[in-house]
């Protein structure tokens, strides 16, 4: 009863906000062309645009609106999703996945807390909150930080600066309800603002069941999530002051990918800084930031069903980041040249424990820490109709590792190895370097653009200091145990794309060839040259827990290239058609292979039709199996897929609007690729099978904004 209760509050909630002043977004104004160009936009909650070139795609008018803001990304051209969980997606970005892709929250660098990455950096932007996801076209910019591919950054909704003194209300809200998960979600931030001073809140609810496939129910599915903040800026002279905080809170969630469910991932984030001019034509940005996880997941809350005591798991894990930021620019936004430095800090613990058994506990992790420093140049200008940003930066980093300390109950296996663990050198020194140039011609209707780059990539904590074997593997939640590399070389990525943006009043277009030669690239490979052996007490421990091939990370070398577009063609002016499509190879150039986990052939179409108020339409999502598949890690094909979804829009009000739709119209079955495997038994999918997508589903949402 209390469940039918909240969901009919949040059907409603939305009609429900006194009447306000409207809103007005003087701070953020409209993308430069500039901006257009180096960067894809995913609108979300934001105020419609209209302008096509403008790289925007307007999910509310399309899908029900998923709590993973992973999957609102993965909608963008070259894009694809991770599957691992309700919660748990990656975006994998012209076949990178996991650290490669630079994740942020509001523009925040920050470490996940789950050794497994059960919290990739979108898990903490709830979809509802999220006004916007921007993805550096390509490669990222010097002056994001390292990064091997691209970057996502989520932007969540908040209050505004006026034009006037005069004090003005701000409102926003929207909920959410879909049969297929029997999962309501609602979300909403109030707010006041005038030209010197903005102060808002945020919140959010989120609570799903397990969904239901053509075939039965995806049993351990169900989550929970909350999220509440504050922000506030200040206008002191030429520049903004601005200050926010924000707390996560994870409860009970499912995860069939992986060993152990989510119980809690309590987060805090905390960012603050100052932009603003110095002298004529010298800007800076400060900005400092704290971001605190607290995790522990098991396999005896929501696991079906749940573990006997003796291979009962319980995991704690800490996550600290500390970050600074400084930069400095001189000019113009148009031509400028800008410095400035970065400091990330981030320190993780994990202990496995034995919820029945206090004598048994390891840490996985024991104080591993990150250290780096970093600064770069960047210069951005043109030359008549040719424009351009080029950069570089330098990074260094130190990563360490303490001491772990193991149970009296923890049998010799475990000892053995961590003993020689303890014994080795667990510190590592890394300099990395990185290069960007990007290029593109104004020619009106028509833009070429050019990008080459050197990038550059640290193997993470886990993938150095995973001295004992799990199934820890940054989310690949593919069954494999692997352990760690104390001797890997960064990857080093050379990448080269070229393209052209053409927009006319009717269609725009944008196609895109990219190739990227990686050397050293980190992946599993066998843990020793006689697989199947069982030699070693690594071995022995995998093999203990059903793995009788253990993965280690090491260096390989790799290629990967393709192509992908997106598209919008508008016959009339209440007509339009849009989408994208996307394709990458990934191969091994050291040995005849596929790379690992590398999403097929994919394709979106949609069509809307729309007047004053009302807008119809209807979604077509397909993906083409995946026969290039890793051999070498016994990767599994998969088969293709099409699903059809219906949606349509009425605007009550110029501020209140209702949408409803339907969701895999007929009820298809499929398995994406990128899809994890399941591991609860009491689950309708069998285990060791890929997850199923959602079967047949309507939704409704209900939006409102003053």
């Amino acid at each position: 009863m209390r469940k039918n209760s909240l969901r009919r509050a949040a059907l409603f909630a939305s009609c429900s906000i006194f009447i306000c002043h409207p809103a007005v977004a003087q701070d953020r104004p409209d993308a430069t062309d500039d901006e257009t160009i180096l960067t894809d936009t995913i609108l979300v909650t934001a105020f419609r645009r209209d302008d096509i070139a403008t790289d925007t795609s307007e999910l509310p008018d399309q899908i029900a609106i998923p709590a993973d803001a992973a999957s609102i990304a993965a909608r963008a051209p070259g894009g694809a999703l991770v599957g691992n969980g309700v919660l748990s997606g990656q975006l994998s970005y012209r076949g990178l996945a996991g650290k490669r892709v630079l994740g942020r929250i509001n523009g925040q660098r920050f470490a996940s807390g789950g050794p497994n990455a059960m919290d990739p950096p979108l898990h903490y932007a709830p979809s509802l909150l999220v006004d916007r996801v921007e993805i550096a076209r390509g490669v990222a910019p010097v002056s994001s930080g390292p990064a091997l591919a691209g970057s996502v950054d989520a932007k969540l909704v908040e209050a505004h600066f006026t034009d006037g003194p005069a004090l003005d209300v701000q409102a926003r809200m929207t909920s959410q309800y879909r049969s297929n998960d029997d999962s309501f979600a609602v979300a909403g931030l109030a707010g006041v603002a005038n030209d010197r001073w903005r102060l808002g809140v945020i919140a959010s609810r989120e609570e799903g069941e397990s969904y239901e496939f053509p075939g039965g129910t995806a049993v351990g599915t169900s989550f929970e999530r909350n999220l509440y903040g504050v922000h506030g800026g200040f206008k002191a002279g030429p520049g903004k002051l601005f200050l926010e905080y924000r707390r996560s809170e994870t409860d009970p969630t499912g995860n069939p990918p992986f060993a152990l469910d989510i119980v809690y991932f309590d987060t805090d984030f905390v960012r603050g800084g100052f932009r603003g001019e110095i002298a004529e034509d010298i800007g800076i940005d400060i900005q400092l930031g704290h971001v605190s996880v607290r995790h522990l997941m098991d396999n005896q809350t929501t696991r079906l069903p749940a573990a006997e005591p003796m291979r009962a798991r319980a995991t704690f894990a800490d996550a600290d980041t500390n970050t600074v930021e400084v930069s400095l620019q001189f000019g113009s936004s148009a031509a400028h040249l800008e410095i400035g430095g970065d400091v990330e800090l981030t320190d993780k613990f994990v202990r496995i424990t034995n919820p029945f058994n206090d004598a048994f506990f390891i840490d996985a992790q024991p104080n591993v820490s990150n250290e780096r420093i970093g600064a770069y140049a960047q210069w951005r200008g043109g030359i008549e109709a040719l424009a351009f940003e080029v950069g570089a930066r330098i990074d260094r980093t130190r990563q360490s590792a303490g001491n772990p300390t193991l149970g009296t109950a923890v049998p010799m296996g475990p000892r053995i190895i961590a003993a020689d663990f303890i014994a080795s050198d667990r510190e590592r020194d890394e300099t990395t370097v990185d290069a960007v140039a990007r290029l593109w011609i104004d020619l009106g209707d028509l833009t070429p653009r050019l990008s080459l780059a050197r990038k550059e990539r640290v193997p993470s904590l886990l993938e150095r200091f995973g001295w004992l074997p799990t199934e820890a593997s940054y989310g690949l939640a593919d069954g494999s145990i692997y352990v760690g590399n104390l001797d890997l070389a960064p990857e080093t990525a050379w990448i080269a794309e070229i393209g052209f943006d053409w927009s006319s009043e009717f269609i725009a277009l944008r196609p895109t060839i990219f190739y990227r030669r990686v050397d050293d690239y980190i992946q599993g490979v066998p843990f020793d040259s006689t697989v199947g052996v069982i030699d070693s007490p690594v071995e022995m421990i995998a093999a203990m827990n059903g793995d009788a091939t253990p993965l280690r990370f090491g260096n390989v070398d790799a290629e990967l290239y393709g192509a992908d577009l997106d598209f919008l063609f508008r016959p009339v002016r209440q007509f339009e058609v849009s989408g994208t499509a996307s394709y990458v190879r990934g191969e091994r150039r050291d040995i005849e292979d596929n790379l690992y986990r590398v999403a097929p052939a994919n394709f979106r179409l949609s069509g809307t039709w729309s007047n004053n108020r009302l807008a119809l339409g209807a979604e077509l999502v397909a993906a083409a199996g995946q026969t290039k598949i890793s051999i070498s890690n016994d990767e599994e094909r998969s088969e293709g897929y099409a699903i059809v979804g219906l949606f349509g829009r009425y605007s009550l009000t110029n501020t209140i609007s209702v949408e409803a739709g339907v969701e895999n119209l007929f009820d298809e079955s499929y398995q994406p690729h990128l899809a994890g495997r399941n591991r609860v038994a009491a689950s309708d999918i069998a285990v060791g099978d890929r997850l199923y997508g959602p079967g047949r589903g309507a939704w409704i949402r209900v939006s409102a904004s003053f």
